[in-house]
This record gives structure tokens, C-alpha cells and sequence, in this order.
């Protein structure tokens, strides 16, 4: 019977400091990194110890889009299913403020309907301060955001000291990271690096090493 050794959702910022062209680089750069070869055998590595996938964006405080609920992924099928409908969604706001609190709260409410899994991580990715609502530090005060890992993607093309406020901000948990990139185009590499972190590293990590053979 198949398991799940890790729930990963994904948060793609879509606030008005994201253009048409930016917006463009994240969904078709998360959709070709979710195909890259690696990324696929990182998924699939563990046979029947699967990976649930989700994605939303996020931006002011009541906007945040379910792209992809959670979806088991048991097979490059699922993986290529997954990818082409991030690669086929519109981007529901372009004009709303930069409401991380809101995102992290809205991370909240998704993962109890996950599959059962061993692990909860939260990938953020994006280009700017919370600028409206509440801050990270009171959304991980008040929202049930103990048992998850959060790293984050900062693309520093408008703020030159956004990774830094990730750092300081926004990721939680053990082995949780940041990711930089200066600009749109190096989104989709980024991605590919950020998730082969998440699905290879600490989640390998915990598991009991084989016997010898």
C-alpha cells in the first residue's frame, strides 16, 4: 500500500510588482522544472513512498488561487499532469499588494487536507515585503504552521535585500533554506535546484539507511 513521505506545496507570488512577462517565466518555469529528469526521479525515487503536490499563488490578503490541489504524484503521468496545469493557468490578480502573512495563513488551511504524510513543506517564492496585513512573524504566532518546514525562492530583481529578508522573515523549520536569483529568467533553474533540495535532502535524510544486502 502506498504512503507519502513528504507533502510539498508550492507558492508562486503573483502581486503587482510581478509583471505579465514575470508571471509568465514563474508558471512555465515551475512546469518545465517539475519535468526535468531529475526533479522526476528525486518524485519517484522512493517507490511507494510517494509525494503529494499542490500549488497556489498568492498577493493581497484575500487573494490566493488554488492552481493544483493536492495530487499524489505515483508516476510521470501525475508529474506531467501536474505540470501542464500550472503551465495552462491564468493568473487571477495583477494589481493586489504584497500579503505574506495572508499566503502563510492561506499554506495553513491547505495542509490539512493533504494526504496523510511524514513531512509538510512549503516552497514561497517572491520578489518583494509584506506590505499588507499582518507580517510572517504574527501569521506563524496565530496559524497551526509548527509541523512545517518553509523555505523560500527570493527574486531580487525590484529588492536587492529580499533573501536576506526571507532569512530573517520568512523561513522556518529544520534544514530550511533560500534560494536567490537577480532576476525572472533564472526562475525556472532556481526551481529546478530549490525542489531537488526538498525532495532529496532532509526527507532522505530521516530515513533508515538499508541493510546490507
Amino acid at each position: 500500500m502506498a504512503g507519502c513521505r513528504l507533502a510539498l506545496l508550492l507558492a508562486l507570488d503573483v502581486s503587482a510588482s510581478v509583471d505579465r512577462d514575470e508571471d509568465v517565466l514563474q508558471r512555465q518555469g515551475l512546469a518545465r522544472a517539475l519535468m526535468a529528469p531529475a526533479v522526476e526521479e528525486a518524485f519517484l525515487a522512493f517507490g511507494t513512498e510517494q509525494v503529494a503536490l499542490a500549488v497556489y499563488e498568492w498577493s493581497g490578503r484575500y487573494q490566493q488561487d488554488l492552481l493544483l490541489d493536492w495530487t499524489m504524484i505515483a508516476g510521470p503521468e501525475d508529474l506531467a499532469l501536474a505540470a501542464a496545469a500550472i503551465a495552462t493557468s491564468k493568473r487571477g490578480h495583477d494589481d493586489m499588494p504584497t500579503a505574506l502573512g495572508y499566503a502563510l495563513g492561506h499554506a495553513a488551511g491547505l495542509f490539512p487536507r493533504a494526504p496523510d504524510c511524514a513531512e509538510w513543506k512549503l516552497d514561497v517564492s517572491g520578489d518583494g515585503r509584506n506590505n499588507e496585513g499582518f507580517g510572517p512573524d504574527l501569521a506563524y504566532r496565530e496559524f497551526p504552521l509548527d509541523r512545517v518546514t518553509v523555505n523560500g525562492l527570493a527574486i531580487a530583481e525590484s529588492d536587492r535585500e529580499i533573501a536576506d529578508y526571507y532569512r530573517r522573515a520568512l523561513i522556518r523549520g529544520p534544514g530550511a533554506f533560500v534560494i536567490e536569483v537577480t532576476r525572472f529568467e533564472d526562475f525556472e533553474a532556481a526551481m529546478e535546484e530549490k525542489l531537488l533540495r526538498e525532495l532529496e535532502g532532509p526527507v532522505i535524510g530521516m530515513l533508515s539507511p538499508r541493510a546490507p544486502g
